[in-house]
């Protein structure tokens, strides 16, 4: 049996956007859609009953959001099939607890109630930090969200974190039936000598090299799985959050990977992933790889 698509709604703006997304994806990769709702009001406020439904006030609230998210999703697509499940904790614990039995967990950038001017919101950023399944957070322009460019990017990192992000962004790549870009950056350092020109253009020749074989190394089981799949290649000198940042300015989804190591709690979640998930023009999937 597939593992489900699974995604956060609270009733806001940001949160439909991602119902709206996880429902094209849940048909695409033609998985069950899981509308997740969680509040702990009850145990801190002495919950009124609704005069309609006889419920506490705050269950008829949530049960009501989740049955319009799960009438939208029917709307978008009647052929996903969709379950809804309201849970009495927050939304941070409800997601995590869901991931290891997620193909993903998909939030919006910003809960309700969050202001505006926030780049991204306190459960987005614990979910995707800290989940051990891929999390999708829906964020950036509307062509992107709405998948127009045919373009999947994936930031190939260091070895430790780079192959579920691969695997995940080719799969993707492969559903949607569009082209991947692979982008590794690179850095010269700092003590290279640069007052020669030659010495600097081989440096900066080696060091690209060095680049787009780490690259095609990474790339090499993808391929070999799915033959049919159009692979961009790019190497760039620079910080790698600027150059993935540029590469996710026309892209539908940007794919990154985040090392969880074991005996760690708290957030974990590169420089990259994190500047990625504040500023990306599109969605961000941040897979999570075990060491």
């Amino acid at each position: 049996m597939e593992l489900p698509l699974v995604v956060g709604v609270d009733g806001s703006a940001s949160s439909l956007r991602a119902v709206d997304w996880a429902v094209d994806e849940a048909a695409r990769h033609g998985l069950p859609l899981r509308l997740v709702h969680a509040s702990r009001w009850e145990r801190y406020e002495r919950a009124l009953p609704s005069f309609t439904t006889g419920l506490p006030a705050e269950d008829a609230s949530a049960r009501n959001v989740v049955a319009a998210c799960a009438r939208r999703a029917e709307l978008r697509n009647p052929e996903v099939k969709v379950s809804e499940e309201v849970l009495p904790d927050d939304a941070v614990s409800a997601l995590l607890r869901a991931a290891p039995e997620s193909f993903a967990l998909v939030v919006g950038d910003r809960g309700r109630g969050e202001l505006a001017a926030l780049l991204l919101g306190s459960v987005s950023l614990a979910v995707a930090a800290r989940a051990v399944c891929p999390v999708v957070v829906v964020r950036g322009a509307e062509p992107a969200v709405r998948g127009t460019y045919g373009r999947i990017v994936v930031g190939v990192g260091d070895t430790a974190e780079r192959t579920g992000a691969v695997r995940f962004a080719a799969r993707e790549a492969q559903a949607r039936g569009c082209a991947l870009t692979a982008v590794r950056a690179w850095r010269r350092p700092a003590h290279e000598h640069r007052d020669h020109l030659l010495v600097a253009d081989d440096a900066v020749q080696a060091h690209d090299e060095r680049a787009a074989t780490e690259l095609e190394d990474a790339l090499s089981d993808v391929v070999r799985e799915h033959p049919s799949l159009t692979v961009h290649r790019r190497t760039a000198d620079g910080p790698a959050r600027r150059v993935l940042l540029d590469a996710a300015a026309e892209a539908d989804l940007i794919v990154v990977g985040a090392v969880r190591r074991h005996g760690h709690f708290g957030l974990q979640l590169g420089t990259v992933a994190h500047t990625l998930l504040h500023h990306a023009d599109c969605p961000v999937a941040v897979v999570p790889q075990r060491v």
